[in-house]
């Protein structure tokens, strides 16, 4: 029976390699566990998704409240209006929807149903957070757009509206001048 060797018994190599193993190992682990924390973007996705389906829910519903309401009184003015508002309901359903599928294109995996190697349009592939903030900025200007559009048919004060469309448009060149000029991949172009 041979006795076990002291810990310091000449093989003064030992202990340095052990060294580096115990540090990759602890690495290796960490790393294994950020990869594991990027799941959790998922349940933003998720709650994204319900939102946006609720939204085209919602949307779908008003449309058919609309569609009575015209039934009812074709030729009222405010008819439009109902139009204008499900434009709007449909648009921030697409916006969080693109937001989700961005989110999840860049912490989690790429969206490719079946391995079809191009499953989303090009416009929707996201490759950074620029990408993903280009795509929801632009979505918030035409909700903007349209939300102004609304909110203008029923409008009576000329200054008061006045007022509301130097807001709008500030709100909308700070925005675009923000896509264009803000973002740090040096300028590259959004639209």
């Amino acid at each position: 029976m041979t006795e076990p060797k002291p810990a310091n018994s000449g093989d003064e190599d030992a202990e340095p390699k052990l060294a580096p193993l115990i540090g990759q190992r602890v690495r290796r682990d960490f790393e294994r566990g950020l990869s594991l924390a990027l799941l959790t973007v998922v349940l933003p996705v998720v709650v994204l998704v319900l939102s946006g389906i609720g939204a085209y829910v919602y949307g779908i519903v008003y449309a058919v409240h609309s569609v009575v309401h015209i039934a009812d009184n074709p030729f009222v003015p405010r008819n439009l209006q109902l139009f204008l508002i499900e434009i709007d309901l449909f648009l921030i359903g697409a916006t969080l929807i693109i937001a989700a599928i961005g989110l999840y294109e860049l912490f989690v995996a790429r969206v490719d149903p079946a391995n079809t190697r191009r499953p989303l349009p090009a416009w929707l592939e996201m490759n950074d957070l620029n990408d993903l903030k280009a795509r929801v900025i632009n979505m918030i200007i035409l909700v903007t757009a349209v939300s102004f559009a609304d909110v203008l048919l029923e409008f009576g004060n000329a200054l008061e509206l006045l007022y509301l469309a130097a807001g709008v448009a500030v709100f909308i060149v700070a925005l675009t001048f923000y896509l264009r000029f803000g973002t740090s991949d040096n300028g590259r172009d959004h639209t």
